[in-house]
């Protein structure tokens, strides 16, 4: 969510959905959304993210969505052990626009990690 929004979204999706999450840190991860089978996560989108529009609504490209596998380990941690099968599909169904998907690693300090998940599941 774009960065002058985040509490105005946060507060009107809590006053009609549970489990709604404000940019949670690890504890409170693990301690409140670990366990919970639908959780909603607000967290504030980074500049020159990589986003795409769908029906006037902006929302997360796969390439950002990719490289948000590599850095955000507890949103993600479901995923974590399927990261090279979910590399490799993702590039065999679907055009990535890798020079997208690397800027947004570089800015995310994450290339090295980002490049070496690639070449092997390309390979």
């Amino acid at each position: 969510v774009e960065k002058d929004a985040v509490e105005q979204v946060f507060n009107k999706l809590n006053e009609s959905i549970k489990n709604v999450f404000l940019d949670p840190d690890t504890e409170i991860f693990e301690r409140y959304i670990h366990n919970v089978n639908e959780a909603i996560i607000i967290k504030t989108l980074v500049s020159e993210s990589p986003l795409r529009k769908v029906h006037k609504i902006k929302i997360p490209s796969l390439e950002k969505l990719l490289v948000d596998m590599l850095i955000d380990v507890d949103v993600f941690a479901a995923q974590q052990g399927e990261l090279e099968f979910i590399y490799k599909t993702s590039f065999k169904k679907f055009q990535i626009n890798k020079n997208k998907m690397k800027r947004y690693a570089i800015r995310r300090n994450r290339e090295k990690r980002m490049k070496k998940l690639t070449n092997t599941t390309l390979a």
